[in-house]
């Protein structure tokens, strides 16, 4: 099967993934040849697959701690936990994703891609709290704030961290989540941008310290 056209790789991915760049190759053509096909992404995504989806979310990866246990909530296509388990080889990626289709696709790329940092539970966040503790955690386009947090925090250690990816209406996410991070506990949070100044489309993050 021919791949699609989608989006050239900018120079900026090299920089991005270092020595892990053949394999984020890999993963963006698998992508762009069967996304639409599964349901992972968008008819209209190939032409920003690269700056939108791949690289996006490898803005997260300096974010990871060294050798952690990371948990992806709603992890979909991959993105951003197979994305992060390409760059960041010595941190533990645990894939939670409750539709079986999007399951089996986690679990065939990470074979295809010879990870061996990558565990895959099909669950639903609030079924998938019988494993360790993580260290953190991060989502993407997943749900808001105030659902978000309720379902993601019982994943996480405590001193653990979220991570959790969210667009430019981030500051009016937080004010509405305000009563359910003051219930929640949580402490250290924070609105950080990444990706200002480079080539590929922004995102914002919310960062929290669990108690």
């Amino acid at each position: 099967m021919s791949v699609p056209a989608y989006e050239p790789e900018p120079p900026i991915a090299v920089v991005l993934f270092g020595s892990t760049i053949d394999r984020a190759r890999q993963y963006t053509r698998d992508l762009a040849r069967r996304g639409e096909e599964l349901g992972l992404i968008g008819p209209l995504e190939l032409p920003r697959l690269w700056s939108r989806h791949i690289l996006n979310s490898a803005l997260v990866a300096p974010l990871l701690w060294e050798g952690a246990r990371v948990g992806d909530i709603g992890s979909g296509a991959g993105l951003p936990g197979l994305v992060l388990a390409i760059a960041r080889p010595d941190v533990h990626l645990v894939l939670i994703e409750p539709m079986e289709r999007r399951a089996d696709w986690l679990r065939h790329e990470t074979a295809e891609l010879g990870l061996k940092n990558v565990d895959v539970i099909r669950a639903r966040a609030e079924d998938a709290t019988s494993g360790p503790l993580l260290d953190q955690a991060t989502a993407r386009a997943v749900s808001a704030l105030s659902k978000l947090l309720p379902l993601t925090v019982p994943l996480v250690r405590s001193g653990g961290e979220l991570i959790l990816m969210k667009g430019a209406s981030v500051d009016a996410e937080v004010a509405a989540a305000a009563k359910v991070v003051r219930r929640l506990r949580l402490t250290n949070t924070a609105v950080q941008l990444l990706g200002d100044g480079l080539s590929t489309e922004t995102t914002w993050v919310f960062r929290a310290t669990v108690d």
